[in-house]
């Protein structure tokens, strides 16, 4: 199979998501670079090629062919209608790694208070599809109208209740709104286009891609903790530690010495080191980690 054949065109979102899934890439082994106007990065790997491209229509150019994979939310593969193949979801977003939610949302002292009180109402969204569906669901009539942005400021004055992605609520509560429901939670996916997941070449690259990200965000949060310890203490040493399977337990040379490692969550090694430490631990090294492979 030629080169050419087998680069992957690659979209990665523009905008929100920008920041953070060059770090994940970054993380995966992959570095990204680009300048505040180019929607064409450059990364350190001669078989992709990167384009940036709005999360809202990314689905889109991957179902078309004109992306080969590409990097969207759940929730725009399900606006778009789009027909795509589905290689991974990827649990991470904007704040923090929590999936972001469409919710209904209206003024706090609004009388709604239900999907049937959406009845002849106003809705603003960006997601007039997801909306529709919702309201179809209920028996609902309503006017959805598109929104081009600052969709939380339109509700009381020119609509009665939006329909909005959110992370927190917090830019919701700022604006004196309130959650009505749920419509719909997102998380980030990679996708290809049926097309691309049928070359053995791009597939075999895009499960690579899959593995190095999902074992990125895997290793998020944790540590590799690695110890030496006296017989007498190595008991107690490995009872106190958690880990995937097993602490990693080496004799070293010198005679009745024994080296531990093992991968534990770092919020709870400040409360385990002097645990460790009195158990008879010495020499306790703490290591980050880029990625955990299972």
């Amino acid at each position: 199979m030629s080169e050419t054949n087998s680069k992957v065109i690659l979209g990665l979102p523009k905008g929100s998501l920008e920041k953070s899934t060059y770090e994940l890439f970054a993380k995966a082994g992959f570095n990204i670079r680009s300048s505040s106007r180019s929607y064409l990065p450059r990364v350190d790997d001669d078989s992709l090629d990167i384009r940036l491209l709005r999360a809202q229509e990314m689905s889109r150019y991957v179902e078309l062919g004109m992306l080969d994979a590409g990097m969207t939310g759940h929730d725009w593969i399900v606006e778009n209608k789009s027909d795509v193949h589905n290689v991974c979801e990827l649990n991470y977003a904007k704040q923090g790694r929590n999936p972001v939610r469409w919710v209904v949302a209206v003024p706090e002292h609004s009388d709604i208070h239900s999907a049937k009180d959406l009845e002849g109402k106003r809705i603003a969204t960006e997601a007039v599809g997801i909306a529709q569906s919702y309201l179809d669901t209920h028996g609902v009539n309503a006017d959805i109208e598109f929104s081009w942005g600052a969709t939380e400021v339109k509700a009381p004055e020119l609509v009665d209740a939006i329909v909005e992605l959110t992370e927190t609520g917090n830019s919701l509560r700022a604006n004196n709104l309130r959650i009505l429901d749920t419509i719909l939670e997102s998380k980030t996916q990679l996708i290809c286009s049926h097309a691309a997941w049928a070359d053995e070449g791009k597939r075999a690259k895009l499960e690579q891609i899959a593995m190095l990200l999902n074992g990125a965000l895997a290793a998020e949060r944790k540590v590799l903790l690695k110890l030496n310890v006296q017989d007498a203490g190595l008991e107690e040493v490995v009872s106190i530690l958690p880990s995937l399977h097993a602490p990693t337990v080496n004799s070293l040379s010198e005679a009745g010495w024994h080296s531990v490692e093992t991968v534990v969550e770092q919020q709870i090694v400040r409360e385990i080191i002097p645990q460790l430490k009195a158990a008879g631990a010495e020499g306790i090294i703490e290591l980050s980690l880029n990625k955990m492979i299972p």
